[in-house]
């Protein structure tokens, strides 16, 4: 894995996502070009208390998995977090960047959160999120899955 880094994103418009939003519109999912258009217009930019960007990088430097930390917008709640706009290139899936990611992102989240949130509707991403020790569930407004952290 020392091939990949996870490197926290301060600038989303400094990196070229061309390849993510062309391949996550191609499998029917518009929220890579959403975190581009949100991050450009300034609506979610990832930089307030308790959030963050992530990215994981191959050895050419390039972004093969992106994921955001945000307070819940669907909460009025401020110990609950939400993972979003998640995504890892097809061609790095299945070999632990995805892992890698979210479990920067988790490690990121215990910092400010007591829960962390999220929403997929997908069978693969739910058995992903399964499998990192996310729970399914819909206890929380607009998820499907969360993991409480102990305090």
């Amino acid at each position: 894995m020392e091939k990949y880094v996870v490197k926290h994103i301060n600038n989303l418009l400094n990196f070229n996502l061309d390849s993510l939003v062309k391949q996550s519109k191609e499998d029917g999912f518009r929220f890579v070009e959403r975190l581009i258009n949100d991050y450009k217009i300034g609506s979610n930019t990832f930089n307030h208390f308790g959030e963050g960007l992530f990215g994981v990088f191959n050895e050419e430097g390039v972004i093969v998995a992106i994921g955001g930390l945000n307070k819940d917008p669907f909460s009025n709640e401020q110990y609950i977090g939400r993972l979003r706009r998640f995504y890892v290139d097809k061609e790095y899936r299945r070999n632990g960047v995805g892992s890698l990611l979210v479990k920067k992102i988790i490690e990121e989240a215990k910092r400010y959160y007591k829960i962390l949130v999220l929403h997929t509707d997908t069978e693969q991403a739910d058995k992903f999120y399964s499998s990192i020790g996310f729970t399914k569930g819909n206890l929380y407004p607009h998820s499907s899955h969360f993991m409480e952290f102990k305090s």
